[in-house]
């Protein structure tokens, strides 16, 4: 069985035993240096241009598994769950100008009265994040408090931090915020 097909069966199992919100979370967790031209080209199509950065896409976009594939040994994802994303927006969620996703801002410009309309909205595909001109795509996380629990070389099913981890992007999620 290739990599391809252990991630999509995981994928799958992942769908049917989670509350599932068809969203991908990304995170750059390497640097820029040594970085091979069409890597960096895939990771600058990505927005994911410096170490910890997050980008969200949704599961069902064209092109994003290729992508994934590429860049597979620079980032980690998974599906990430409602109350991670509400507590990201609240936290690292910001508007053009680099000022803080607030309640009021919602109201003016996207009409939704909370961060958790918000996220339902995402979710049920109603509001594109990566698309939406009033929220900035790209979140900028710190590094992990306890730092990282394994090599920054591997993928996470031998032993390691990068490629797909499923859920338990969740976890990191937390730990970065």
């Amino acid at each position: 069985m290739t990599l391809s097909q252990q991630v999509n069966q995981e994928m799958e199992s992942n769908d049917r035993n989670n509350e599932d919100t068809g969203l991908i979370a990304i995170i750059r967790l390497r640097g820029t240096v040594n970085v091979r031209p069409d890597v960096s080209d895939t990771l600058r199509m990505l927005r994911l241009v410096r170490k910890y950065h997050l980008v969200i896409y949704p599961k069902d976009t064209p092109g994003l598994w290729g992508m994934l594939q590429k860049a597979k040994d620079w980032i980690t994802w998974g599906e990430i769950d409602k109350p991670t994303l509400v507590e990201l927006l609240r936290q690292r969620g910001r508007t053009p100008g680099n000022k803080r996703l607030t309640e009021d801002y919602l109201k003016e410009n996207l009409e939704v009265n909370s961060i958790e309309e918000l996220v339902d909205k995402i979710i049920t595909r109603q509001i594109k994040l990566h698309k939406c001109q009033k929220i900035k795509p790209v979140f900028r996380l710190h590094p992990p408090q306890g730092g990282f629990k394994k090599s920054l070389r591997r993928q996470f099913n031998n032993g390691g931090e990068l490629g797909y981890r499923g859920s338990a992007i969740n976890d990191l999620i937390k730990r970065m915020l």
